[in-house]
């Protein structure tokens, strides 16, 4: 424990913000840079309480007392060493994650919980800027390959550590770059993509070997990869968007959420759009904002994500709506702590403009003569519990029409892609329509592995970067011919 009394010393911080009127014009990261110094009192706060609720917050099992006394004693290097032992990606996590470590945090049962994600995005920047980054290709090679499909943060991750065993090992992505939704989904003012960027190029002097521009199952067939790779470890996206099926579905005007976000990441990249992240062509060319009355249908960080892009567009005016009732402001008493609270949360998207409001359903979309959108019908809703279960019920008398020249649904995601490599490889799904699994390996083929949203469905970045290196142990323990539980009993023993 570096400091006893920091805890009750220094208050939580975090670093500040661009003024939001001036950030809305540009696409660069919102945060101001922050000192050592001021990381390291952050870290001060650390209680090094004796049992540390954030481990089991965190899905990767990161080792945060131990990261933050490092911090506390400025001893960079081994914070990086800690933190890179659970956490492929500590500059990723430190962006864009919502911190349900910090959700758990001892501290934060009465005071605010200390900072730990903006901690792991200090430490990750002082590695790379003082060298601590380097890459480690692996002595020895075992003559297995691996190809992994689909380079977001699970596939990076199964790479990652499937290559630090031995294994040689090739990623496809389909994108004309590598990083999935990292570089098409995640606006850049979350995370600018020279991060990802400066990554890969650490990977590649590992030995990974990246193939963007390739659409296995198409470009590749499913059997050529079986004959061609040792394993198949699948990662890619939960893609098919949840849909509104409403009068008025077809009129211009109305886009997932995602091919817009996809659309304006390739914008910010100079990049000329012609598909979106599926590959498939837009119907209306480029999607834009400007001058229009935009509403996000969905209240989560992707329709947060939308708001933001939309601002910076220069949208007439944006508004939210969600189909559930509001959150509390405070930590709802169905959550308590150490659990991940439910309770209303505003974004940096949130503070740049934006109406929010919930308890909301679209009944339809109004076009005008040529088609095109023009107004969003809705109602408002009371939500009842009816024989146990949340039943919404209109409002009588709530139904109007508000304008609209742009609606994205971010409602989230149904399941992966499933005609094309999935069908091929002949995979079972599961009741949600993802890929069935055991122990991250299909029930179809021994030799086909599933992890992240195609396994799990749509998640936390944390949690495919866990599903990714999960995955990549049970494949290493299958390509070496050992029982998972045997490697994990072994793993006991030596940490014992």
């Amino acid at each position: 424990m570096g400091k006893p009394t920091g805890f009750l010393e220094f208050t939580r911080e975090l670093p500040k913000k661009r003024d939001p009127q001036q950030r809305i014009h540009d696409y660069k990261e919102i945060e101001m840079p922050f000192s050592e110094q001021d990381s390291q009192r952050q870290a001060a706060r650390c209680m090094d309480c004796g049992t540390p609720f954030c481990h089991s917050g965190c899905p990767l099992g990161n080792i945060i007392p131990e990261f933050n006394d490092a911090v506390y004693e400025q001893n960079w290097g081994y914070a990086y060493e800690i933190l890179a032992s659970t956490n492929n990606f500590p500059e990723f996590t430190g962006r864009i994650c919502p911190a349900p470590c910090e959700a758990s945090c001892v501290l934060g049962i009465n005071k605010p919980p200390v900072a730990i994600e903006f901690i792991e995005k200090s430490i990750a920047e002082v590695a790379f800027e003082r060298g601590h980054v380097v890459p480690k290709p692996p002595k020895v090679r075992t003559g297995k390959t691996v190809a992994v499909v689909g380079s977001g943060p699970a596939g990076l991750a199964a790479a990652a550590q499937l290559n630090k065993a031995g294994h040689t090992v090739t990623v496809f992505e389909r994108a004309d770059q590598i990083g999935g939704l990292l570089r098409y989904g995640i606006p850049d003012f979350k995370l600018e993509k020279w991060t990802i960027d400066r990554r890969l190029a650490v990977m590649e002097a590992e030995g990974i070997i990246f193939k963007p521009g390739v659409n296995v199952g198409v470009d590749i067939k499913a059997n050529t990869l079986l004959n061609d790779f040792d394993l198949i470890m699948l990662t890619g996206g939960s893609t098919v968007p949840r849909d509104l099926p409403i009068p008025g579905r077809d009129l211009k005007g109305i886009y997932p959420a995602m091919e817009f976000l996809s659309q304006q990441n390739k914008r910010v990249a100079g990049l000329f759009v012609q598909v979106d992240h599926r590959g498939e062509t837009y119907g209306d060319g480029d999607i834009f904002a400007t001058g229009k009355n935009v509403v996000v249908i969905g209240g989560g960080d992707t329709g947060s994500d939308c708001v933001g892009t939309s601002n910076r567009h220069g949208a007439a005016s944006v508004t939210q709506i969600e189909l559930m009732p509001m959150p509390p402001k405070e930590r709802a008493d169905s959550t308590p702590w150490p659990n991940w609270p439910m309770m209303l949360r505003t974004s940096t998207s949130h503070e740049e403009g934006c109406e929010r409001h919930w308890s909301i359903n679209t009944k339809a979309f109004i076009g005008d003569e040529e088609g095109n959108l023009k107004a969003l019908r809705l109602v408002d809703l009371t939500w009842e519990n009816r024989d146990g279960r949340m039943q919404m019920v209109e409002l009588p008398g709530s139904e109007r029409d508000i304008p609209c020249e742009l609606a994205l649904l971010a409602a989230g995601f149904l399941h992966p892609q499933h005609n094309g490599l999935l069908d091929d490889l002949g995979v079972e799904y599961d009741e949600r329509g993802n890929v069935k699994a055991t122990n991250y390996q299909t029930t179809t083929n021994p030799k086909v592995f599933a992890a992240g949203d195609m396994r799990r469905g749509q998640s936390l970045v944390v949690w495919a970067i866990s599903e990714g290196r999960e995955a990549a142990r049970a494949a290493d323990c299958y390509l070496m011919g050992e029982s998972l539980l045997e490697a994990k009993a072994v793993s006991l023993i030596e940490v014992a």
